[in-house]
């Protein structure tokens, strides 16, 4: 596998996360599958996707956050990273490409 742009992330409570882009086509994939019939996005579906594919390190699952705000802060900060959101970085300016792979 290609190594894809890798994003260090910050939460306001201090927790550490790194995020990578898992491609273009893993995208449309989550976006794909975090829809209901009626094409409206289930949150608990999309952060399974999300964790599953873009948060790496540390590997999580929803009930291994110990509250709810830092839990949508990560997810939604994921989502706006592969979604091209946040293309300027984060406050913290870690942006980096991804040399492993």
């Amino acid at each position: 596998m290609n190594a894809f742009k890798q994003k260090n992330f910050s939460t306001k409570s201090g927790g550490k996360y790194i995020f990578q882009h898992p491609g273009v086509r893993t995208v449309s994939k989550i976006n794909d599958s975090s829809k209901n019939k009626y094409g409206v996005v289930m949150e608990e579906r999309l952060a399974e996707e999300i964790l599953k594919h873009v948060v790496v390190d540390p590997k999580m699952k929803i009930d291994d956050f110990n509250n709810y705000s830092e839990y949508k802060e990560v997810i939604n900060a994921a989502y706006a990273f592969i979604s091209g959101q946040d293309q300027d970085g984060d406050e913290d300016g870690n942006q980096q490409e991804g040399s492993e792979g």
